[in-house]
């Protein structure tokens, strides 16, 4: 069946597999996506949502680097929605409910129209390992499929257990089987691998809830949308809608607690923190009397609807009794219960930045395996994985990405130096740099690099230095365009502006706080300009931040300037830190343990100290 050998095999088909194969396949290998059921790749298995706080922006920049995920979300989007508004632009970030059918759907239809890559249902149980490289991989039927390179992305099915009360079964997600031989294959190679869990809130008819004592949740006015490319902006959305829980729910779910496997024993790894379970959120808070319940529906014509904040592994019953006492919930019907689901994973200190395996050359993990939680922060592990596979058997240099160049590059440079110990969420705070990684320029930012390497088209790349190009004319148009006092004080006084009593550049005058590029576009000069150059939203958003921040992104770029001083400060791979007897104990292991590459991914691991980074910068100065 498989004579031929393919250049990269990914493992499974979900968020980080897709965009891995998809990455691998578009930049010329022949890439084989095996997974256990060619009609969940791409399956939302939670919330039927993509994006949100910092999320947004690791899809925007997959898009930008030629990824899948962003066009995907804006073909399946019900609703849009750009958070944090009203805060400054680092903080605004885009997320999109979906439709959940539809999402897979175009998941599978953009894979199989991706040259280059093949696929095949099966389990695999084992890695095919020569020496110290990955030569392919086994499935269950005992069939053998070499390639140079393979990339695991086995989200939650390595050894997966699915908990519900007091009832637990093996398996990978509601209605699939567990993936059993991988973990105890590694294990013997010398890797060390944790548990962890997850989980996810009922499903229930939406055609037995009452909307209209719930609050409404509608999208955008002005919807946007995820890719920089030409895909079809909404022109109608559908509401969500919020309700609470109340004191009387709490105790109903409290009645439980004594079967619930989180509070008798049966779960012993640590979920997520910042999506804890309802009843982890009661126990965790108990002086609250209240909860949000979010009510998503799962698509555009399914009643189907995921009850977001009440995900829980307490029993079935409870679960049902607890939410019919919920407001708009009295008369509910289920489609299926919440449940936990714990899993293996592998600790990311064991892999490099390209999220190559240490121990075996040619192996990659990618997603949930990593430790992470999430679609989006799986999706971006996925694409690096399968351009950093690509890269490596062709013997091309790998593809890094920094702090300062984008999230994805915190993300995995957390993983790799730090670790995660419990499932790791991306957030703007985790990033020192996030005034540089706006969701709006992420195709400036990665475009460049990602049609560099092969991945970006030309069609893309062309579109972003259009733009580019219209929003640097624009904002040279403020700096050496002046305006006249009677033109602008009217608007400065609207605004409870101090007026001014001569001319001056346009530019001073909008970097001041309250003036908007609203306020600028009754200016005459500025709407004639805009009109001559038929500029965009799009352009115009890009001017008005770039003006409007630029003493704060100029004081950023200056600081990831100094810090990469000492990115460029390497450390040779074969680096005895025992000879450093000035080092503290637990820098030297945790030294020795992370192998960085660099001096500045040293001063990020946890116990090292400043004092260890000037004994090694003295020493390698030597």
């Amino acid at each position: 069946m498989f004579e031929k050998k393919y250049d990269v095999i990914v493992v499974g088909g979900g968020h980080a597999g897709a965009e891995a194969t998809a990455a691998a396949a578009n930049m010329g290998s022949k890439t084989l996506l095996v997974t256990m059921n060619l009609q969940t790749i791409g399956q939302m298995s939670c919330n039927p949502a993509m994006g949100g706080i910092a999320k947004g922006q690791i899809v925007r920049e997959i898009d930008a680097l030629g990824g899948y995920s962003g066009i995907i979300t804006d073909k399946s989007a019900i609703q849009f929605k750009m958070l944090n508004k009203s805060k400054g632009p680092a903080m605004w970030s885009p997320r999109a409910q979906n439709d959940r059918m539809r999402f897979a759907e175009e998941w599978r239809l953009a894979l199989e129209n991706t040259p280059n890559a093949d696929f095949y249902q099966e389990m695999v149980s084992g890695l095919l390992v020569e020496g110290d490289k990955v030569v392919g991989v086994r499935t269950s039927l005992g069939i053998d499929i070499k390639s140079k390179a393979v990339v695991l992305t086995n989200g939650t099915f390595l050894n997966g257990l699915i908990h519900i009360g007091e009832k637990q079964f093996g398996g990978g997600r509601a209605g699939e089987k567990a993936a059993t031989g991988i973990t105890e294959q590694l294990v013997d190679f010398g890797f060390d691998s944790g548990r962890m869990k997850t989980g996810t809130p009922p499903r229930v008819d939406g055609r037995s809830l009452d909307y209209s004592v719930m609050i409404p949740q509608p999208g955008d006015e002005k919807p946007e949308k995820f890719s920089y490319l030409d895909t079809q902006v909404l022109t109608t959305q559908r509401d969500c809608h919020m309700t609470h829980t109340s004191a009387l729910v709490h105790d109903l779910l409290r009645e439980g607690f004594d079967r619930s496997p989180m509070f008798n024993g049966r779960i012993q790894s640590i979920g997520p923190r910042y999506c804890p379970s309802i009843e982890d959120k009661i126990n965790r808070f108990a002086d609250k009397d209240s909860h949000q319940i979010f009510v998503e529906p799962e698509g555009w014509k399914t009643v189907e609807v995921y009850v977001n904040g009440f995900s829980t592994s307490l029993p079935e019953d409870v679960q049902y009794r607890a939410l019919k006492s919920v407001k708009g919930f009295e008369k509910v019907k289920f489609f299926r219960p919440g449940y936990a689901i714990e899993y293996d994973y592998f600790p990311p200190t064991q892999l490099k930045h390209t999220l190559e395996t240490k121990l075996v050359n040619n192996l990659y993990f990618a997603g949930q395996i990593n430790g992470t939680t999430g679609y989006e922060e799986a999706a971006s592990q996925g694409l690096m994985a399968g351009i950093n596979a690509h890269l490596k058997i062709n013997e091309e240099e790998p593809f890094v990405l920094r702090r300062d160049e984008a999230y994805i590059g915190v993300l995995i440079d957390d993983l790799i130096t730090k670790g995660t110990e419990e499932p790791y969420r991306m957030f703007t705070s985790r990033a020192e740099y996030r005034t540089l990684l706006r969701q709006d320029n992420a195709d400036f930012r990665l475009t460049p690099k990602g049609y560099a390497i092969g991945l970006a088209k030309e069609e893309r790349m062309r579109k972003m230095e259009r733009k580019q190009e219209k929003a640097q004319r624009f904002i040279k148009f403020f700096k050496k365009t002046s305006f006249s006092p009677e033109e602008i004080n009217p608007i400065l006084e609207s605004l409870d502006s101090a007026t001014v009593r001569q001319s001056d550049k346009l530019f001073k005058v909008f970097s001041r706080p309250k003036v908007t590029m609203d306020h600028m576009l009754k200016l005459s000069s500025v709407s004639e300009y805009v009109e001559q150059h038929d500029l965009n939203s799009e352009v115009m958003e890009q001017a008005e931040i770039e003006v409007k921040y630029s003493g704060y992104i100029e004081k950023e770029k200056n600081n990831a300037d100094k810090l990469q001083r000492l990115e460029n400060v390497r450390i040779p791979d074969n680096f005895d830190y025992s000879k450093l007897k000035s080092l503290s104990f637990e820098a030297r292991e945790k030294l020795e343990s992370i192998r960085p590459v660099t001096i500045s991914q040293a001063s990020r691991i946890s116990g090292v100290s400043p004092a260890d980074i000037s004994v090694l910068l003295v020493y390698l100065g030597r």
